[in-house]
């Protein structure tokens, strides 16, 4: 098989994040709590959609927990009219992760954190979480890179495979797509002279 690309690490985490997504061909998209704080559902579900519309397989990951109350990330993603189709619960979309491109993540933390499963002692072990860190490459949008909820730090966040990029989830979506398009335009332009 061919060996995955990794990320350019002398690029910005933005431009990492979009080269990724291009070349990504199965995406799985991630919200969390700080995407309902930032009011982001449907920057999350336009992103998605762009993607589709460059060929990409998107599906969105939903933790039972995931945003204010369990329900709630349904909601949102309802709202923002995603095709509940590509709504996946945890059980169903766990044995993907490990096949797919891209696993991206808005505004999650403790439902995403491999500590839960690797670490003793702490306030989420053995809580279930989303197989993200499975994807071969994962991309997170959020405000920080500090521990969630839990207090507990996200080992996903230091992987060589995570990209991270931190600011206002909403402001990161736009960014994320925006350079998505141009990164399309700049391809697609047909050469002059």
């Amino acid at each position: 098989p061919e060996p995955t690309p990794q990320p350019t690490p002398s690029l910005d985490p933005l431009t990492q994040a979009a080269q990724l997504a291009r070349e990504a061909e199965s995406v799985i998209i991630v919200p969390g709590y700080g995407l309902a704080l930032a009011h982001a559902a449907s920057d999350a579900v336009a992103l998605g959609r762009r993607l589709e519309q460059m060929g990409k397989d998107v599906r969105y990951a939903v933790h039972p927990v995931a945003g204010r109350m369990p329900g709630h990330m349904h909601v949102l993603l309802a709202e923002a009219e995603v095709d509940y189709d590509k709504l996946y619960e945890m059980d169903a979309i766990n044995p993907r992760f490990a096949d797919t491109d891209l696993a991206l993540i808005v505004g999650a933390c403790d439902v995403v954190n491999p500590q839960a499963v690797e670490t003793e002692d702490t306030p989420i072990s053995g809580m279930p979480i989303l197989h993200a860190d499975q994807a071969r490459h994962v991309v997170v949008l959020n405000l920080d890179d500090k521990p969630g909820y839990s207090g507990v730090p996200n080992s996903l966040y230091t992987q060589p495979h995570t990209v991270m990029v931190l600011g206002d989830a909403k402001h990161s979506l736009e960014q994320l797509r925006a350079a998505l398009e141009d990164g399309e335009c700049a391809i697609d332009l047909p050469a002059t002279g």
